[in-house]
Protein backbone atom coordinates (compact mmCIF):
# COMPACT_ATOMS: atom_id res chain seq x y z
CA UNK A 1 0.00 0.00 0.00
CA UNK A 2 2.93 2.42 0.51
CA UNK A 3 4.08 1.99 -2.80
CA UNK A 4 0.95 2.63 -4.22
CA UNK A 5 -0.28 5.87 -2.43
CA UNK A 6 3.65 7.32 -2.91
CA UNK A 7 3.67 6.89 -6.49
CA UNK A 8 0.80 9.45 -7.40
CA UNK A 9 2.46 12.03 -5.15
CA UNK A 10 5.90 11.70 -6.67
CA UNK A 11 4.41 11.99 -9.85
CA UNK A 12 2.60 15.37 -9.34
CA UNK A 13 6.15 16.38 -7.44
CA UNK A 14 8.09 15.70 -10.30
CA UNK A 15 5.13 17.73 -12.69
CA UNK A 16 5.27 20.90 -10.14
CA UNK A 17 9.05 20.97 -11.06
CA UNK A 18 8.96 20.68 -14.96
CA UNK A 19 5.89 23.00 -14.55
CA UNK A 20 8.03 25.39 -12.68
CA UNK A 21 11.39 25.02 -13.93
CA UNK A 22 10.72 24.23 -17.79
CA UNK A 23 13.99 25.51 -18.68
CA UNK A 24 15.96 23.06 -16.27
CA UNK A 25 13.89 19.98 -18.02
CA UNK A 26 15.09 21.01 -21.51
CA UNK A 27 18.69 21.23 -19.86
CA UNK A 28 18.22 17.20 -18.75
CA UNK A 29 17.14 16.61 -22.41
CA UNK A 30 19.54 18.26 -24.33
CA UNK A 31 22.23 16.43 -21.57
CA UNK A 32 20.78 13.25 -22.41
CA UNK A 33 20.86 13.55 -25.91
CA UNK A 34 24.57 15.08 -25.59
CA UNK A 35 25.51 12.05 -23.03
CA UNK A 36 23.97 9.37 -24.91
CA UNK A 37 25.94 10.59 -28.33
CA UNK A 38 29.17 10.56 -26.71
CA UNK A 39 29.02 7.21 -24.83
CA UNK A 40 27.06 5.67 -27.55
CA UNK A 41 28.71 6.74 -30.35
CA UNK A 42 30.69 4.03 -31.94
CA UNK A 43 26.98 2.13 -31.97
CA UNK A 44 25.07 4.93 -33.37
CA UNK A 45 27.65 6.69 -35.78
CA UNK A 46 26.38 5.13 -39.68
CA UNK A 47 29.45 5.67 -41.16
CA UNK A 48 33.37 5.58 -40.05
CA UNK A 49 33.90 9.18 -39.61
CA UNK A 50 37.40 9.24 -40.55
CA UNK A 51 36.65 7.58 -43.93
CA UNK A 52 37.27 9.42 -46.89
CA UNK A 53 34.74 9.49 -49.83
CA UNK A 54 35.81 12.06 -52.38
CA UNK A 55 33.42 11.13 -54.92
CA UNK A 56 30.22 12.24 -52.57
CA UNK A 57 31.71 15.31 -50.99
CA UNK A 58 30.20 18.32 -49.65
CA UNK A 59 26.46 16.84 -50.29
CA UNK A 60 23.83 18.00 -48.06
CA UNK A 61 21.52 16.00 -45.83
CA UNK A 62 20.19 13.00 -47.65
CA UNK A 63 18.64 9.63 -46.97
CA UNK A 64 22.53 8.44 -47.20
CA UNK A 65 24.13 10.73 -45.08
CA UNK A 66 21.77 12.71 -42.47
CA UNK A 67 23.62 15.33 -41.71
CA UNK A 68 25.69 15.63 -45.34
CA UNK A 69 28.96 15.22 -45.74
CA UNK A 70 32.39 17.42 -45.43
CA UNK A 71 34.56 18.46 -48.09
CA UNK A 72 36.39 14.74 -48.24
CA UNK A 73 32.92 13.18 -48.02
CA UNK A 74 33.27 11.99 -44.33
CA UNK A 75 29.63 11.81 -42.68
CA UNK A 76 28.85 14.72 -40.77
CA UNK A 77 26.37 13.03 -38.35
CA UNK A 78 29.21 10.45 -37.28
CA UNK A 79 31.82 13.14 -37.08
CA UNK A 80 29.20 14.85 -34.40
CA UNK A 81 28.42 11.57 -32.50
CA UNK A 82 31.92 10.82 -32.45
CA UNK A 83 33.04 14.48 -31.32
CA UNK A 84 30.32 14.83 -29.08
CA UNK A 85 32.21 11.63 -27.30
CA UNK A 86 35.68 13.63 -27.43
CA UNK A 87 34.03 16.67 -25.94
CA UNK A 88 32.49 14.79 -23.30
CA UNK A 89 35.80 13.07 -22.43
CA UNK A 90 37.67 16.22 -22.16
CA UNK A 91 35.23 18.37 -20.27
CA UNK A 92 34.35 15.76 -17.39
CA UNK A 93 38.26 15.38 -17.29
CA UNK A 94 39.14 19.15 -17.40
CA UNK A 95 36.48 19.85 -15.01
CA UNK A 96 37.80 17.05 -12.30
CA UNK A 97 41.27 18.12 -12.78
CA UNK A 98 40.33 21.68 -12.01
CA UNK A 99 38.12 20.42 -8.77
CA UNK A 100 40.97 18.63 -7.01
CA UNK A 101 43.23 21.61 -7.75
CA UNK A 102 40.59 23.89 -6.32
CA UNK A 103 39.75 21.81 -3.25
CA UNK A 104 43.15 21.58 -2.17
CA UNK A 105 44.28 24.73 -2.99
CA UNK A 106 41.03 26.97 -1.65
CA UNK A 107 40.78 24.37 1.39
CA UNK A 108 44.33 24.71 2.01
CA UNK A 109 44.17 28.74 1.94
CA UNK A 110 40.52 28.66 3.62
CA UNK A 111 40.97 26.22 6.31
CA UNK A 112 44.60 27.43 7.65
CA UNK A 113 44.47 30.99 6.62
CA UNK A 114 46.94 33.44 7.83
CA UNK A 115 50.51 33.56 5.72
CA UNK A 116 49.16 30.44 4.13
CA UNK A 117 46.17 32.55 2.85
CA UNK A 118 47.98 35.31 2.04
CA UNK A 119 50.44 32.96 -0.20
CA UNK A 120 47.83 31.12 -1.73
CA UNK A 121 45.35 33.34 -2.39
CA UNK A 122 47.69 36.35 -3.53
CA UNK A 123 50.38 34.84 -5.10
CA UNK A 124 48.58 31.95 -6.53
CA UNK A 125 44.90 32.27 -7.32
CA UNK A 126 44.80 36.24 -7.99
CA UNK A 127 47.83 35.34 -10.42
CA UNK A 128 45.44 33.04 -12.41
CA UNK A 129 42.49 35.25 -12.06
CA UNK A 130 43.71 38.27 -13.70
CA UNK A 131 44.84 36.47 -17.13
CA UNK A 132 41.79 35.61 -19.31
CA UNK A 133 41.45 31.82 -18.99
CA UNK A 134 40.92 31.31 -22.54
CA UNK A 135 44.47 33.00 -23.52
CA UNK A 136 46.13 31.30 -20.72
CA UNK A 137 44.84 27.98 -22.53
CA UNK A 138 46.13 29.07 -25.86
CA UNK A 139 49.18 30.00 -24.54
CA UNK A 140 49.81 26.37 -22.94
CA UNK A 141 47.97 24.44 -25.26
CA UNK A 142 50.58 26.33 -27.91
CA UNK A 143 54.03 25.49 -25.64
CA UNK A 144 52.53 21.65 -24.63
CA UNK A 145 51.61 20.80 -28.34
CA UNK A 146 48.47 19.48 -29.79
CA UNK A 147 47.08 16.12 -27.97
CA UNK A 148 44.52 14.77 -25.31
CA UNK A 149 46.16 14.89 -22.26
CA UNK A 150 48.07 18.66 -23.18
CA UNK A 151 44.31 20.01 -24.21
CA UNK A 152 42.59 18.54 -20.29
CA UNK A 153 45.86 20.06 -18.99
CA UNK A 154 45.69 23.19 -20.54
CA UNK A 155 42.12 23.72 -19.55
CA UNK A 156 42.45 22.66 -16.54
CA UNK A 157 45.29 25.26 -15.64
CA UNK A 158 43.39 28.21 -16.76
CA UNK A 159 40.21 27.28 -14.87
CA UNK A 160 41.08 25.45 -11.33
CA UNK A 161 42.04 29.03 -9.74
CA UNK A 162 37.59 29.82 -9.74
CA UNK A 163 37.07 26.82 -8.14
CA UNK A 164 39.91 27.42 -5.52
CA UNK A 165 38.80 31.23 -4.97
CA UNK A 166 34.81 29.60 -4.14
CA UNK A 167 35.73 26.67 -2.20
CA UNK A 168 38.24 29.31 -0.13
CA UNK A 169 35.00 31.55 0.42
CA UNK A 170 32.80 28.78 1.60
CA UNK A 171 35.10 27.13 3.82
CA UNK A 172 35.91 30.35 5.47
CA UNK A 173 32.34 30.79 6.13
CA UNK A 174 32.31 27.22 8.05
CA UNK A 175 35.38 26.54 9.38
CA UNK A 176 34.34 28.94 12.86
CA UNK A 177 30.71 26.82 13.46
CA UNK A 178 30.04 24.91 16.36
CA UNK A 179 30.33 21.65 14.67
CA UNK A 180 33.52 22.16 13.59
CA UNK A 181 34.88 23.69 16.87
CA UNK A 182 32.80 20.80 18.53
CA UNK A 183 35.33 18.00 16.43
CA UNK A 184 38.29 19.93 16.95
CA UNK A 185 38.10 19.56 20.93
CA UNK A 186 37.06 15.80 20.84
CA UNK A 187 40.78 16.13 18.91
CA UNK A 188 39.91 15.34 15.23
CA UNK A 189 42.71 15.95 12.67
CA UNK A 190 42.35 18.90 10.01
CA UNK A 191 42.08 16.30 7.04
CA UNK A 192 39.31 14.64 9.16
CA UNK A 193 37.56 18.13 9.97
CA UNK A 194 37.67 19.11 6.32
CA UNK A 195 36.36 15.73 4.52
CA UNK A 196 33.90 14.58 7.12
CA UNK A 197 32.37 18.09 8.56
CA UNK A 198 33.58 21.13 6.29
CA UNK A 199 33.42 19.54 2.71
CA UNK A 200 29.90 18.17 3.34
CA UNK A 201 28.19 21.31 3.78
CA UNK A 202 29.68 23.15 1.42
CA UNK A 203 29.83 21.14 -2.00
CA UNK A 204 26.38 22.48 -2.86
CA UNK A 205 27.41 25.62 -4.56
CA UNK A 206 30.71 23.71 -5.65
CA UNK A 207 28.29 21.26 -7.85
CA UNK A 208 26.68 24.10 -9.80
CA UNK A 209 29.96 25.43 -9.90
CA UNK A 210 30.75 22.59 -11.56
CA UNK A 211 28.13 22.05 -13.81
CA UNK A 212 28.35 25.49 -15.04
CA UNK A 213 32.26 24.70 -15.92
CA UNK A 214 31.54 22.25 -18.62
CA UNK A 215 29.65 24.44 -20.71
CA UNK A 216 32.57 26.52 -20.16
CA UNK A 217 34.98 23.87 -21.00
CA UNK A 218 33.07 22.68 -24.10
CA UNK A 219 33.14 26.32 -25.62
CA UNK A 220 37.27 26.57 -24.55
CA UNK A 221 37.77 23.21 -26.17
CA UNK A 222 36.27 24.03 -28.98
CA UNK A 223 37.82 27.44 -29.63
CA UNK A 224 40.99 25.56 -29.16
CA UNK A 225 40.20 23.18 -32.15
CA UNK A 226 39.06 25.41 -34.31
CA UNK A 227 42.83 27.19 -33.45
CA UNK A 228 44.35 24.06 -34.33
CA UNK A 229 45.56 23.38 -30.62
CA UNK A 230 42.73 20.94 -29.85
CA UNK A 231 43.16 16.97 -30.30
CA UNK A 232 44.98 16.38 -33.75
CA UNK A 233 43.38 14.91 -36.95
CA UNK A 234 41.29 13.01 -38.31
CA UNK A 235 40.10 12.90 -34.82
CA UNK A 236 36.44 14.26 -35.08
CA UNK A 237 36.01 17.63 -33.29
CA UNK A 238 33.22 20.25 -32.98
CA UNK A 239 35.64 23.01 -33.27
CA UNK A 240 37.70 21.54 -35.77
CA UNK A 241 34.82 20.83 -37.98
CA UNK A 242 34.16 24.57 -37.50
CA UNK A 243 37.22 25.52 -38.84
CA UNK A 244 37.13 22.95 -41.92
CA UNK A 245 33.70 24.71 -42.50
CA UNK A 246 34.74 27.97 -43.01
CA UNK A 247 35.62 28.01 -46.62
CA UNK A 248 32.14 26.70 -47.22
CA UNK A 249 30.07 28.65 -45.08
CA UNK A 250 27.86 29.52 -48.13
CA UNK A 251 27.86 26.86 -50.83
CA UNK A 252 27.40 24.01 -48.29
CA UNK A 253 26.18 25.76 -44.83
CA UNK A 254 24.94 22.35 -43.69
CA UNK A 255 29.01 21.84 -42.25
CA UNK A 256 28.66 24.99 -40.08
CA UNK A 257 25.03 24.79 -38.84
CA UNK A 258 25.02 21.24 -37.59
CA UNK A 259 28.50 21.61 -35.69
CA UNK A 260 27.48 24.93 -34.33
CA UNK A 261 24.06 23.97 -32.95
CA UNK A 262 25.69 20.61 -31.26
CA UNK A 263 27.92 23.14 -29.27
CA UNK A 264 25.16 25.23 -28.63
CA UNK A 265 23.04 22.28 -27.42
CA UNK A 266 25.56 20.93 -25.08
CA UNK A 267 26.32 24.53 -23.42
CA UNK A 268 22.77 25.43 -22.82
CA UNK A 269 22.53 22.19 -21.42
CA UNK A 270 24.86 22.58 -18.90
CA UNK A 271 23.60 26.27 -18.16
CA UNK A 272 20.01 25.16 -17.70
CA UNK A 273 21.26 22.22 -15.14
CA UNK A 274 23.75 24.60 -13.28
CA UNK A 275 20.69 27.25 -13.12
CA UNK A 276 18.27 23.84 -12.01
CA UNK A 277 20.51 23.02 -9.60
CA UNK A 278 21.10 26.21 -7.79
CA UNK A 279 17.31 26.68 -7.17
CA UNK A 280 17.32 23.04 -6.30
CA UNK A 281 19.52 23.13 -3.48
CA UNK A 282 18.62 26.46 -2.22
CA UNK A 283 16.43 26.31 0.77
CA UNK A 284 14.68 30.09 -0.31
CA UNK A 285 14.66 29.48 -3.53
CA UNK A 286 12.46 26.04 -3.39
CA UNK A 287 10.14 27.91 -0.96
CA UNK A 288 9.47 30.76 -3.31
CA UNK A 289 8.72 27.96 -6.35
CA UNK A 290 6.91 25.48 -4.52
CA UNK A 291 9.54 22.98 -5.01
Amino acid sequence: MPLVTSSPLRSRRWASRIRHQPLAFAGVLLLAGFVLAGLAAPWLAPHNPAAIDLQHRLQGPSAAHWAGTDELGRDTLSRLLWGARLSLAVSVSVVSVSLALGLGIGGLAGYLGGWVDTALTTFAMNTFLALPGILLAIAFAAFLGPGFANLVLALAIGGWAGYARLVRAQVMAVRDREYVDAARALGASGPRIFFRHILPNIVQPIVVQAAIGMAGVILAEATLSFLGLGIPAPAPSWGAMLNDARLHLFDSPHLVLFPAAAVAGAVLGFNFLGDALRDQLDPRTRLELGL
